[in-house]
C-alpha cells in the first residue's frame, strides 16, 4: 500500500504543480472580473433609475400655462385691423408666456437647462420633459441625456419647422428605447409651456451613420414637423423618425 501512495505522489509533478497554481490563479481572476462586471452593471442600472426619477420630477413640476390664458391674450388683441400685426403680436404673447413659465435649472455637472415642453407616445407609453440648454454643447448635450429627451435643432415647440428631439435607447423601456419600434401613422404628442398640445403623425423611419445630420432640414414647406433622433440597438447607427402635424 505504501508504494503505490509513493508511486502516485511521484506523478504530481514541479510542472503539474505550477499549472494547479496556474488555474487556480485564472479561476480568482475570471471570479473577480465577473464581480467588477457585475457591479458595473448595477451601477449603471441605479444611476439610470435615478436619472428616471429627476424626469419624471421635472415632469410632475412642469409650469404649464392653460390654454385659456393664451386665448384671452388673442381676444385682447383680435381688435386689431392689421392681420399681418395681429398674427405678430399673437405670437410675441405666446413666446413670453412660454419664457414667463420656463424655469432654469442646472445639472450636477454645472450645465443650466430649460425644460421647453413634453413629448407622449401613447403606442409606447412614453412620457417625457423635453430639455433645451443654453450652449447646445456636446458636453452639455450628453449631460442633459442623461436625465431626459432634449431638443438638437429647430424652432421652438409647435412652430412652423423641424423640432429635432434627441433621446438614448437604454435597450430597455427608458427614454427613446421603444422609438425605433414606430411605424408611419403612429401618433406623437408634443405639449408646449402655453398648453397647446399638438399631434403628429409618422410618416416615415430610416436609419443613418451617425454623422449625418441631413435629418435636421428646416425646409418644411410652411409644416409643423418633429424628428425624433436614437441609436440602433448596437449603437452603430441612428434611427430617425419624422413626423407631421395632423
Amino acid at each position: 500500500m505504501n508504494q503505490i501512495l509513493v508511486t502516485k505522489k511521484l506523478y504530481i509533478t514541479p510542472e503539474l504543480k505550477r499549472k494547479k497554481k496556474i488555474y487556480k490563479f485564472d479561476f480568482f481572476l475570471s471570479v473577480f472580473l465577473v464581480c467588477i462586471l457585475i457591479s458595473f452593471y448595477i451601477y449603471a442600472e441605479y444611476a439610470r433609475n435615478k436619472d428616471e426619477e429627476v424626469s419624471q420630477e421635472i415632469l410632475a413640476n412642469m409650469n404649464i400655462t392653460q390654454d385659456d390664458t393664451v386665448a384671452d391674450s388673442n381676444v385682447l388683441i383680435a381688435v386689431l385691423d392689421d392681420e399681418e400685426q395681429t398674427e405678430e403680436l399673437n405670437s410675441e404673447v405666446k413666446q413670453q408666456v412660454e419664457n414667463a413659465s420656463k424655469t432654469v435649472q442646472t445639472t450636477d455637472s454645472g450645465f443650466r437647462y430649460a425644460t421647453i415642453a413634453t413629448i407622449n407616445i401613447p403606442k409606447i407609453n412614453v412620457e417625457y420633459p423635453i430639455l433645451d440648454g443654453e450652449t447646445d454643447s456636446v458636453e452639455e448635450t450628453e449631460a442633459l441625456l442623461k436625465i431626459s429627451p432634449t431638443k438638437f435643432w429647430g424652432p421652438e415647440p409647435n412652430e412652423v419647422g423641424n423640432f429635432c428631439i434627441v433621446g438614448h435607447n437604454y435597450r430597455n423601456t427608458r427614454f427613446f428605447s421603444k422609438v425605433p419600434t414606430l411605424e408611419n401613422g403612429d401618433i406623437i404628442e408634443i405639449t408646449d409651456l402655453t398648453g397647446r398640445k399638438i399631434s403628429y403623425r409618422v410618416y416615415n423611419k430610416y436609419t443613418v451613420d451617425p454623422t449625418d445630420v441631413s435629418c435636421t432640414s428646416q425646409l418644411t414647406n410652411g409644416n409643423k414637423e418633429i424628428t425624433l433622433i436614437t441609436c440602433t440597438n448596437d449603437s452603430k447607427m441612428r434611427v430617425i423618425v419624422k413626423a407631421r402635424e395632423v
